[in-house]
């Protein structure tokens, strides 16, 4: 299958890209830690390859923004590596408005991190702004394959069996479940990401180990090879599926 990212394509076939789909995927990560099983680049690695599937299925150019994401509630684990804020957000206005200006006009955010949601927030709706006609849309894709997989008993936790099954989908040579000891889901991790998660009212983590002193929790076990196999083109479809409905509403 031919590449559709910018690092891998010549000049001119990024301008034959854009002019045929207008349209461009960027994936949102995180490196940090993840417990002793999984690698500091989990999110980073998930967001890759649901990022590359849609801009496979859409089709559309495919960025890479780079591996760091905002993730101060990780700080002081050893791997961690956090953004600031702005140093997130000026990077991705620099971006995107460098592709507006080669004739974007349709935006794919693929986040896997939690914590970049504000930061991506924010650029989304100043570009938007600034510029009539470019629209953007932002996935999470981490709630995406959190409903996917909730009726198969998989779970979006840290370090989970959701994030297991990333990983092996990206090199199942970097998972290493079996230094994680027994499944883990204190019933306070639980209640504490409902609470940040929930789309009413809200409240705030800090720190990873509020959620759990050894900063993560879940049942690693539940990932499979074969669950991996598919994992990026059946969220990657579903994601596509949701932003070709909020483009069409667009373009009417």
């Amino acid at each position: 299958m031919n590449s559709f990212s910018i690092s891998d394509l010549t000049s001119p076939e990024v301008a034959d890209l854009i002019a045929a789909t207008k349209t461009a995927a960027i994936p949102f990560g995180s490196i940090e830690q993840h417990g002793p099983h999984l690698p500091n680049g989990t999110d980073t690695f998930a967001a890759a390859l649901v990022a590359t599937a849609v801009a496979e299925q859409l089709p559309a150019l495919l960025v890479p923004f780079g591996p760091y994401g905002v993730t101060p509630i990780h700080a002081g684990h050893p791997g961690t590596i956090t953004l600031r804020r702005s140093t997130f957000e000026a990077l991705l206005t620099d971006i995107c408005e460098q592709l507006v200006s080669m004739g974007v006009n349709r935006f794919v955010y693929v986040n896997w991190h939690e914590g970049n949601i504000a930061s991506m927030d924010g650029v989304a709706t100043d570009i938007q702004d600034r510029h009539p006609g470019v629209y953007m849309a932002t996935a999470h894709a981490c709630y995406t394959a959190q409903r996917i997989y909730a009726e198969h008993g998989g779970e979006l936790t840290h370090g989970g069996g959701i994030e297991v099954l990333a990983v092996m989908a990206h090199n199942p040579d970097l998972v290493k479940v079996e230094r994680a000891g027994h499944a883990t889901r204190p019933e306070r991790a639980i209640a504490l990401d409902e609470m940040r998660r929930s789309r009413e009212v809200y409240g705030y983590i800090t720190d990873v180990t509020e959620i759990d002193v050894e900063g993560w929790y879940g049942n690693p076990s539940w990932a499979s090879a074969d669950r991996a196999v598919d994992f990026a083109s059946t969220v990657g479809a579903e994601v596509v599926k949701q932003v070709t409905a909020i483009f069409e509403l667009r373009d009417r």
